[in-house]
């Protein structure tokens, strides 16, 4: 068995963590019985639980649980409540991701091969929110915590919230993206599923947030289309080509060691699954290589059914998602007949499809889709009011685009496709 150095000490770090967390936790476990956990949110619903390294919520302390049981959120979408942790903790090292289900003899494959000491199906899908994609994981929370860091794993109030039918997010993304009463919408369709964050927490790395299996379908994701590898005390890297060459070209296998280090790694190609909803159903999914300067190149083939240059008015040449292009001309066209033609300046348009990622991150721009544009940029900065007309924000709203403007943060400059509407 091949063992590096770096995998001896993860290991030792791992054996040593439960006695890190239940310090830093207090032991922690909790049952349901109708008591919010910390202080109540602005909007009436508990606020969400901080884990050791994330920063609580308001009125509460970090790493330490609430010492009062936690309510039951959304009881439609609840799952048994997993109670403490007994199990080892496990380094997530590997993550097989495919844009279909993983079959179980692919599963299988991999959980025999030699150095696999465990393996945890999940489904992974990206989902809008705002300008950006967050990569969203649907989870059994009594067996994925497992993989996460100690202090995730060990929090149990994380744990009953997510079986409870609430979000645990990145501490960074969800105090940013939620809305005054703690929620945030998966989606930009205005029937977007809205859940309450109930922890800022860790994840694995490529995973921005969870929800257990209850919200799989609402949020359009393939069932088991992904796998988290723990190679125990053996490297990730003697492992990851038997595990590429047993998924047979089905999926991309990701070391998140490297993603730890470096965000993605160029040399493996992703995939960009868009759910939730018409919207992500019609624009279609894509893999992609990681370029430099935060650039990705999909697949040509992807490319080359779906992006199209043409002609519309005001702005004259674009190049957008097929799916976009008759809402973007029809909704160009009401506002010439309108006539509010000059309210849009043709050189401050920047652009509809840009394969890229989010500025200093790995969260994937819906320009790369194609389906998302910017205009009268000068004016409209990041943060701001903006002073684009509104009557032309009212005319996209109308032809099915969101706009920036209505954001915590706001970008007025931004429009995105959020919903289907034929033109006629």
């Amino acid at each position: 068995m091949h063992r590096s150095p770096a995998a001896r000490l993860r290991l030792a770090a791992l054996a040593a963590a439960p006695c890190l967390a239940l310090a830093a936790c207090g032991g922690g476990g909790s049952a349901v019985d109708g008591s919010p956990t910390a202080a109540a949110s602005p909007g009436g619903s508990s606020a969400p639980t901080g884990s050791a390294s994330a920063g609580a919520a308001p009125g509460s302390t970090p790493g330490e649980p609430s010492g009062s049981p936690v309510a039951v959120a959304d009881p439609e979408h609840a799952v048994p409540d997993p109670g403490p942790l007994r199990d080892p903790l496990l380094p997530a090292d590997l993550l097989v991701y495919a844009q279909e289900p993983l079959s179980d003899e692919v599963v299988d494959r991999v959980e025999a091969l030699p150095g696999v000491e465990a393996v945890e199906r999940l489904s992974i899908g990206q989902v809008a929110v705002e300008d950006q994609v967050l990569d969203v994981a649907v989870v059994d929370p009594a067996s994925y915590r497992r993989f996460t860091p100690v202090n995730s794993a060990q929090l149990t109030d994380i744990w009953t919230r997510v079986a409870g039918g609430e979000l645990a997010i990145l501490p960074g993304l969800g105090k940013r993206l939620q809305d005054e009463a703690g929620y945030l919408r998966l989606g930009n369709a205005e029937d977007a599923p809205q859940l309450h964050i109930g922890a800022y927490a860790p994840q694995v790395p490529q995973v921005d947030a969870v929800v257990n299996e209850t919200w799989r379908d609402e949020l359009g994701m393939p069932e088991g289309n992904a796998l988290l590898v723990s190679t125990g005390m053996t490297a990730p890297q003697a492992v990851q080509g038997k595990v590429d060459r047993a998924v047979g070209g089905e999926a991309s296998v990701q070391a998140l060691d490297v993603v730890a280090r470096f965000g993605l790694d160029p040399d493996v190609q992703q995939t960009a699954y868009l759910t939730g909803g018409s919207v992500a159903e019609a624009v279609g999914t894509f893999s992609y290589r990681v370029l430099g300067g935060g650039r990705i190149q999909p697949d040509a083939g992807w490319v080359a059914a779906n992006i199209r240059t043409e002609v519309v008015p005001i702005l004259g040449r674009v190049t957008c998602h097929r799916v976009m292009l008759p809402q973007f001309r029809a909704a160009l066209a009401e506002i010439v007949s309108r006539g509010l033609a000059d309210e849009i300046v043709p050189g401050q348009y920047a652009g509809c499809y840009y394969p890229r990622f989010i500025a200093g991150s790995t969260q994937l721009s819906l320009h790369s889709w194609g389906i998302a544009f910017d205009v009268n940029v000068p004016g409209n900065l990041r943060g701001t009011v903006g002073d684009i007309d509104r009557d032309v924000v009212a005319i996209f709203q109308k032809w099915g685009f969101a706009w920036g403007g209505d954001w915590s943060y706001t970008d007025p400059m931004h429009f995105e496709l959020a919903r289907l509407v034929e033109p006629r």
